[in-house]
């Protein structure tokens, strides 16, 4: 009933198939890995509050984390939306698929021990390197396309936060003033552990701080995010043409990933509870 995060820019890999909870890799990622897929072995999925908070049930068996914990998330909406993702499961269950719960695992075992500090710092620095700060000069219907469309994300992210971040052409990349840096910091202090790992899970789709929270405060879509990170690539593919099959792959694979970890942000944001209401066929 448990699986690891798989790393998040790269197309889903079955491990090997003895995988288990095993040390952490050489990157800094764990090791252990479950099977790419699986025959499904359950008929229903539901939803139990506990002690700790709430739970997801696979006909009688309660769901563990890779750490064999007890699979518990703190508000009932996002209990209800991992619920979904086991349900929405066919005779095979696909669990590169399954990103909420893989966020939730995440979560719940922290299998690199980082505090908040380190969540926060780690977002961070994504600044030194976001995709929208890094501009060409060549060749210059590129430059001009990057300008139109990344300007406006940029001006709305400084005016928002009150902050400078620029954009440069050097290889070095922009300038960014220790204040905004602090300013960024101070923000996402204001966040809770759980949505913090889902922050810092969209930037690293998206490779940019300044993206993914245009995209977490509603300022911009999931298909605009991707979109603006993939522009060199789609103004590539408009010059030269679509990889058969593998572009629009990557393109769905980035969306969902985004889209998951962004409402799984805001389902860890949210104070209040849903209803109650039973999973049906």
């Amino acid at each position: 009933l448990w699986w690891a995060h798989s790393p998040p820019a790269r197309l889903p890999r079955p491990p090997p198939a003895d995988a288990g909870s095993g040390p952490v890799g050489p990157c800094g990622r764990r090791a252990y890995a479950p099977p790419a897929e699986r025959k499904r072995f359950y008929q229903n999925v539901s939803i139990s509050q506990g002690e700790g908070g709430f739970e997801i049930n696979l006909d009688h068996r309660k769901l563990k984390t890779p750490q064999a914990k007890l699979f518990t998330v703190p508000s009932e909406a996002l209990a209800i939306a991992v619920a979904t993702e086991w349900d929405s499961q066919k005779d095979t269950i696909k669990f590169y698929t399954m990103h909420l719960t893989t966020l939730c695992n995440t979560a719940l075992d922290n299998p690199m021990q980082r505090n908040k500090t380190q969540l926060i710092r780690a977002a961070v620095k994504f600044l030194e390197t976001d995709t929208v700060c890094y501009r060409v000069e060549e060749p210059p219907a590129l430059a001009e396309l990057q300008k139109n469309e990344w300007d406006p994300v940029v001006a709305w992210a400084e005016k928002r936060y009150n902050v400078t971040i620029g954009s440069s052409t050097s290889i070095l990349g922009p300038n960014i003033p220790a204040s905004t840096k602090e300013t960024f910091v101070s923000h996402l202090a204001s966040y809770n552990m759980w949505a913090l790992q889902g922050i810092e899970f969209v930037i690293t789709q998206l490779k940019s701080l300044i993206l993914s929270m245009s995209l977490i405060d509603r300022h911009i879509t999931v298909e605009k995010a991707v979109l603006l990170s993939r522009l060199e690539e789609e103004y590539q593919i408009q010059r030269w043409g679509n990889v058969e099959w593998a572009h629009d792959y990557d393109l769905c694979e980035l969306r969902a990933r985004t889209a998951a970890g962004t409402l799984f942000v805001h389902l860890c944001s949210e104070s209040s509870t849903v209803k109650h209401k039973l999973l049906q066929d």
